[in-house]
């Protein structure tokens, strides 16, 4: 009897569980091969040695001879299941969609197959087709989607008392929120079915507020908050909406009614002095509580400075807000939050009382000195903590920025003497615990910063060397690694970032919000194989992100989680839209170039392997997101110095146009082997059909749009954008136009639309565009080596017993190289070209039987560019070689920093970061060397 697709053969099942799960792939094919010889038609057979197949590389195999399976169109559970399998290991979830519609069509009342139609349009993403799927059949999922329909149907549940849980609740709330019925869904949040709202802490009342706030009726929200309030006066989010509302009953002059009810929820405040009188009573109230509450405290400030913005200043006897934050501070001020409490607050103080303030604040933290003319310090971790609070507090008033050169380092030693002194309180932590005087070293750092930014070279290094001293105490500071890592990168070390950001133990989300900081500067600072590992990391958390929020949404869908749907599908999209998951795609692709085009294989089969074509663009441009975090270090700065809303929009800005530039430089490159076919000749009607000619069109309209790109990112640097230290890092733009790398560049890809031209042309009427090829040598040849003299000079230098590095010598070097392999892989499209008619020639020769047919000029130009490029690319590899040996041979251990260092402890850090510094440039340069070594073996087998 022919088993047409049934998998219950004792044969399959025992094939399928035990050999495949087994990972025993080979005998699975094998008993596959059995099966099929006695049934030549069992589908599951067939996938299942299709699985075997792709499990053991053997990838196209197993596609054909699942694509034969598909073909005929199967409906039974078991082939459909394996063939699911398959493709998901594959990464075609689209297969799966096509394979489900098919049986779909043939059973159409099947709910399990439309249920799983649906899914399959979830994994990709198809949310039209997945109403259309739900349309058609399943009644429980489609009221999740079409949302009129689906709220007649919850409607007529409630009618006939079906509803029972939460879950259908809530869908209800989502369904009427999505049609904008405001009104109805409050009365099913007040109503009975409101009461199955259990699960999250104050869910009603939240979901009320919410409503209450789109329909503008401001007296609930007021008599909501203030009741929340009575019941909890320490939560802030309703503090907030407790003045919201009371300004806008203001505004709106609002009065209660004589007779009724204020509002649905209660008694309402509308004016000023019921809201004072509010708040003071929560913090009488307050002063009886067992445990202390910043709330009440806080939302007195708050409530004094929406007052002030108002123009009332005190006629309403809150308070003066220096002495209510000094009576804060009292009461908090050993609490790490009260720092961040009070930063909100600070613009309340007038500039002239800021000195007052911090004076009176340290008045009152109990600390002793040994002796008189040292240190007073503190004798517990609470006293440590005030202290700690003060500091900020400076900090961000500005008054250390305010301080002479001299009086900032002093304030460097005592809070370094402050920060040791404090390690006593952590000695019975644990390594993952960070020691409670860490901060202190923190803000001697970027008192430090702030003098490296004045011109003090030796700041940097004792910036790095207190770093490391910190980072030895407190082996899980992120903060100490952060601020290492950007330094480093400044400096134009990346050898000791690697293992800083390993350490960092970077989860999920983040490989997108800090990922920047590895990918900005690896491989522009020559360490190409990390630059490959931190794109691959990158680039691994954002594939698997794509297939792991389809199965969040699976998941939703199946235990009834609908309000979490609408957020996975927004996390997914603002993943697939972000700004550094498209960089790092371009750059890694660029970088892969690099490191293997025409070296281990042909420029053609590199860009046939990433699949890469001119024409296509899969960059979302207009809905690029900037996920990146660049407050991820802590800054106590003012806000006139600190990171604003300005500078992310320009970093954004310039973020994208670089971006723009790279991506349109590696479709151009990915262009040059589409040229390189045969050419019918000029007045050939094929030319236009065997898509040739419409190749070098699309070259030219992207030359076009790079030119674009590039004028507007001149443009853009003309504004002379300085980002503060630790704001976002700028873009290696500046650097590409100023060494001449563009305009080698861009010379490079004018060349190509020549030599075509020529290709179509053929040698003997085209003596022009030979000058003009043989110009555009001479011109690049002049390019290439003023860009190698901006890669000359020391790249570290001791001056006056201080160390200074180049970074932008070595940033230069890299664009050197990637310059000049642009050239080659131009020059190899060139040599494709030259050879045949090279041949042609010799051919002609011979039947003449002439000893001197008389060479074409562009034959001479192009030797003679190829021995110059030669000979430039050995003078580079010279030069490299000899930096190396300086390199090497720089003792930096003899060096000292003046004025700074006192104790042997920071010598011994001195001299690691020293030597961390020294290896990285090492490093660098010997990579740099290794591939211009391999790109000259390249040069010297061009020889026609």
């Amino acid at each position: 009897r022919q088993i047409r697709g049934s998998v219950s053969s004792p044969f399959s099942l025992l094939l399928r569980d035990n050999y495949l799960d087994n990972g025993n792939n080979k005998m699975a094919i094998q008993q596959a091969d059995k099966l099929l010889k006695k049934h030549k038609d069992l589908h599951c057979a067939k996938v299942l040695k299709a699985i075997g197949l792709q499990r053991t590389g053997k990838q196209d195999e197993a596609y054909a001879l699942a694509q034969e399976v598909a073909a005929l169109e199967p409906t039974d559970d078991n082939s459909l299941q394996a063939l699911t399998i398959l493709y998901r290991e594959m990464h075609r979830p689209e297969l799966v969609t096509k394979l489900y519609e098919a049986a779909v069509k043939k059973v159409p009342n099947s709910e399990e197959y439309h249920s799983h139609l649906f899914m399959a349009y979830a994994r990709v993403g198809e949310y039209k087709k997945m109403q259309q799927s739900i349309s058609a059949q399943d009644e429980n999922l489609s009221k999740t989607m079409f949302l009129p329909l689906a709220e007649r149907m919850v409607e007529k549940m409630v009618k006939e008392d079906k509803i029972e849980a939460e879950a259908e609740v809530e869908l209800y709330y989502m369904i009427l929120e999505r049609l904008e019925k405001y009104k109805e869904a409050l009365d099913v949040v007040r109503g009975k079915l409101g009461e199955k709202l259990t699960s999250e802490l104050q869910s009603r009342e939240n979901k009320c507020m919410a409503m209450y706030k789109k329909l503008r009726r401001w007296p609930e929200c007021n008599a909501l908050a203030r009741r929340l309030l009575l019941k909890n006066s320490d939560d802030w989010q309703f503090y907030i909406t407790y003045f919201d509302s009371v300004f806008q009953l203001i505004d709106e002059s609002w009065t209660p009614p004589a007779e009724e009810e204020h509002s649905l929820e209660g008694e309402v405040h509308c004016s000023i002095e019921q809201a004072v009188k509010f708040i003071e009573e929560r913090i009488t109230e307050e002063s009886k509580s067992s445990r202390p509450l910043r709330g009440p405290y806080l939302a007195k400030l708050e409530l004094i400075r929406r007052l002030r913005h108002r123009g009332c200043n005190n006629e309403y006897k809150l308070g003066d807000p220096e002495e209510l934050m000094f009576q804060y501070f009292k009461k908090f001020g050993d609490k790490p939050c009260c720092f961040t409490d009070l930063k909100v607050f600070v613009d309340l103080l007038p500039p002239s009382q800021y000195t007052k303030f911090i004076r009176q604040l340290l008045d009152v933290i109990p600390l002793s000195a040994a002796a008189e003319n040292e240190v007073a310090l503190p004798g517990d971790i609470k006293a440590l903590q005030q202290h700690l609070c003060v500091v900020q507090l400076s900090r961000l008033l500005g008054i250390y920025h305010a301080m002479e050169k001299k009086q900032k380092l002093a304030v460097v030693r005592e809070l370094m003497l402050r920060y040791r002194h404090g390690l006593e309180f952590g000695k019975s932590c644990l390594k993952t615990e960070l020691q409670f005087s860490d901060y202190y070293c923190l803000l001697a750092v970027h008192l430090l910063l702030d003098l490296w930014l004045e011109g003090e070279e030796a700041a940097v290094w004792q910036c790095l060397t207190l770093l490391e001293e910190g980072l030895s105490h407190s082996p899980s500071n992120a903060q100490f690694k952060l601020l290492l890592i950007r330094i480093y990168c400044r400096l134009g070390a990346f050898e000791p970032v690697s293992e800083l950001y390993s350490s960092l133990d970077a989860k999920h989300i983040q490989h997108d919000t800090i990922g920047y900081l590895l990918t900005r500067y690896a491989g522009s600072l020559g360490h190409y194989t990390a630059a490959s590992q931190s794109c691959n990391f990158a680039l691994r958390f954002f594939h698997s992100n794509q297939k792991d929020t389809s199965e969040y949404i699976i998941q939703a869908y199946k235990y009834g989680a609908f309000e979490k749907i609408p957020e996975f599908i927004a996390f997914r999209n603002r993943l697939n839209s972000s700004l550094h998951f498209a960089q790092v795609r371009t750059e890694r692709m660029l970088l892969d170039l690099l490191l293997e085009a025409n070296i281990s294989s042909s420029l053609e089969e590199s860009i046939k392997s990433m699949s890469l074509s001119p024409e296509e663009d899969d960059i979302p441009w207009k809905d690029l997101r900037d996920n990146r975090d660049l407050t991820v270090l802590f800054s106590w700065d003012p806000k006139d110095r600190d990171i604003s809303e300005e500078h992310r929009k320009l970093s954004l800005e310039e973020e994208t146009l670089w971006l723009r530039i790279r991506s349109l430089t590696l479709r151009l490159v990915s262009g040059l082997p589409t040229l390189s076919h045969t050419i019918q000749p000029k007045n050939s009607e094929k030319t236009a059909e065997n898509g040739v000619s419409s190749k070098i069109d699309t070259i030219r309209a992207l030359l076009q749009q790079l030119e674009a790109a590039v004028d507007s990112g001149k443009k853009f640097l003309e504004q002379k954008i300085q980002y503060p230290v630790l704001g976002p890092p700028p873009t290696r733009m500046a650097g590409f136009f100023s060494n001449g790398s563009c305009q080698c560049q861009t010379s490079l890809f004018y060349l190509v639309s020549d030599i075509y031209e020529l290709d179509t042309n053929g040698l003997e009427d085209s003596a022009e565009i030979q000058e003009r090829i043989g110009n555009s040598f001479k011109s690049l040849v002049e390019r290439l080596t003023d860009l190698f003299n901006k890669c000359k000079g020391d790249l570290i230098e001791v001056r006056d017993g201080t160390l200074k590095t180049h970074p932008n010598l070595l940033e230069n070097l890299v664009f050197f190289v990637e310059t000049i392999s642009i050239a080659l892989w131009v020059l190899s499209y060139c040599d494709s070209v030259l050879r045949p008619f090279k041949s042609n020639l010799q051919k002609k020769k011979k039947k003449k039987k002439e000893s001197s047919v008389a060479m074409p000029p562009v034959f001479t130009h192009f030797l003679d560019y190829v021995t110059e490029l030669q000979t430039l690319t050995s003078n580079v590899i010279d030069h490299i070689k000899g930096l190396e040996i300086i390199l090497t041979a720089l003792k930096l251990e003899e060096l000292s920093l003046k004025d700074t260092l006192h104790l042997q402890e920071e010598k011994k850090f001195t001299k690691t970061v020293q030597g961390k510094v020294q290896s990285s440039y090492h490093h660098s340069v010997q990579e740099i060397g290794e591939l211009l070594k391999k790109r000259l073996d390249t040069i010297k087998k061009l020889k026609i």
